[in-house]
């Protein structure tokens, strides 16, 4: 497991430490390393480097600079093919998203998972507590951060409108030619659990049955009758497309934690457990009609 926290100050959250590209070049070098022979002190002293440097570019701690990815895939001896892939790879990590508008409002934990949110090819996701961010409303999401707002103390009301905001950018992802594919389960409990007014639940639930008839999402509900089928909180599993030169990279777990910074797991032991957990959930779930069914018949019932 990973905890990903802060080192020192930081003003603005630097948005490509935890990008997927970055992740992937940082294992290729490694790769490439290994391949030719070399520790990373031997390759600290072919560069006239400290050995910390080449430690924080392969376990992606830092960035590398295309100057010195050139030379690392020069002592490599790296085909001239693949040394274009992998510098480009470089460069596109260090782009920019249209979060980068809302970096003094962010905390870094949450601008690093819009990130890899952002470059996830598919999502799985539970919650027995609240509808996930990309279906919430408008008004649920503000009632939502909100009582976050309460119970932690560390949003300045000033900044709920800039995070509904950020929240609802976050939707765009279901749409446009290449959508993420998202499948989601969520506790029945969710659906009874009041944030605002009744017309504001009403809204929500009558949102989720909307989103869930796209066809690049699953929605299913896990009803409170019968055992629950896992022992675990809310988590999301993201699963990315392959890179050029680099292959797919690995499936990435993330939990929020009210306490402390948000865990990443990227071991692949860990978060095929989280797979197979999530599989446990849509096999004692309501299947999509079904699940559709439930909401509407509790929009009527409780939210009328």
């Amino acid at each position: 497991m990973r905890l990903l926290g802060r080192e020192g100050t930081v003003r603005v959250p630097d948005y490509g430490n935890p990008t997927v590209r970055r992740r992937r070049l940082a294992a290729e070098l490694r790769r490439l390393r290994e391949l030719a022979g070399l520790t990373g002190d031997k390759v600290a002293e072919r560069l006239g480097w400290s050995g910390s440097k080449v430690s924080r570019i392969e376990t992606h701690r830092t960035g590398v600079k295309l100057a010195d990815l050139g030379k690392l895939l020069e002592l490599y001896g790296v085909s001239e093919s693949h040394r274009a892939e992998l510098m480009a790879l470089a460069g596109e990590s260090h782009s920019r998203g249209w979060w980068e508008a809302y970096s003094d409002t962010l905390p870094e934990e949450y601008a690093a998972y819009i990130v890899l949110e952002a470059e996830a090819e598919a999502a799985l996701y539970w919650s027995p507590e609240i509808v996930h961010g990309l279906f919430q409303t408008k008004d649920y999401a503000r009632e939502v951060i909100h009582a976050h707002m309460e119970s932690t103390s560390t949003i300045p009301p000033g900044e709920v409108e800039r995070r509904v905001e950020t929240r609802l950018r976050r939707q765009d992802l279901l749409a446009g030619d290449r959508p993420l594919v998202l499948s989601v389960v969520l506790d029945e409990s969710v659906l009874l659990r009041q944030f605002g007014g009744k017309p504001v639940m009403r809204q929500q639930l009558e949102r989720l049955i909307q989103i869930s008839e796209k066809p690049n999402v699953r929605l299913q509900i896990l009803p409170l009758a019968g055992a629950h089928p896992i022992g675990t909180g809310a988590f999301t599993l993201l699963k990315f497309g392959a890179l050029p030169g680099v292959g797919r990279p690995s499936d990435v777990v993330y939990i929020e934690q009210l306490s402390r910074n948000a865990l990443y797991i990227e071991q692949e032991a860990e978060t095929f457990q989280y797979s197979q957990a999530f599989a446990r959930l849509t096999a004692a779930s309501l299947n999509p009609p079904q699940s559709r069914d439930l909401i509407a018949r509790i929009a009527r019932e409780a939210w009328s």
